[in-house]
């Protein structure tokens, strides 16, 4: 007797192993600790994420200033942006740094270094060996 594609295929499903497909993002960050006082957003535990991400902390600050339209500077282990901006909008930001300037776009892993050649900027990731452009989005 010979079975038919679809239930050899059928029997094969039901013999196999379930194959775990969880996708492991092995970056935590922090939740933004934010206070305000007056019209300054005052980002507590700004430092970590620079540490955590591997970028130097005033670049990243330039960024977040630039994404949010706000002027920004560092006060110790503090970031203060002035203007009132919520928790979820900072968080945005920083996710959006790690998909454009963290995160590999051939493997996703976060184990990666900014390298600037001559006028341009490439995410070399240490984990395959990829090296993509980074643009100005």
């Amino acid at each position: 007797m010979s079975l038919t594609y679809d239930e050899l295929l059928k029997r094969l499903r039901e013999k196999a192993k379930p194959v775990e497909t969880k996708k492991e993002w092995r970056l935590e960050l922090p939740k933004v600790d934010i206070i305000w006082l007056g019209n300054k957003t005052i980002i507590r535990n700004y430092m970590d994420f620079p540490k955590i991400l591997r970028r130097d902390p005033n670049k990243f600050l330039m960024y977040l200033a630039k994404k949010l339209a706000v002027p920004a500077s560092l006060d110790g282990e503090r970031a203060i942006l002035i203007g009132r901006r919520d928790e979820r909008t900072i968080t945005a930001v920083i996710e959006k740094y790690v998909n454009e300037k963290v995160k590999c776009p051939v493997c996703g892993s976060p184990d990666t270094n900014l390298v600037k050649e001559k006028r341009l900027e490439f995410l070399v990731c240490e984990a395959c060996g990829s090296k993509s452009p980074i643009g100005e989005k």
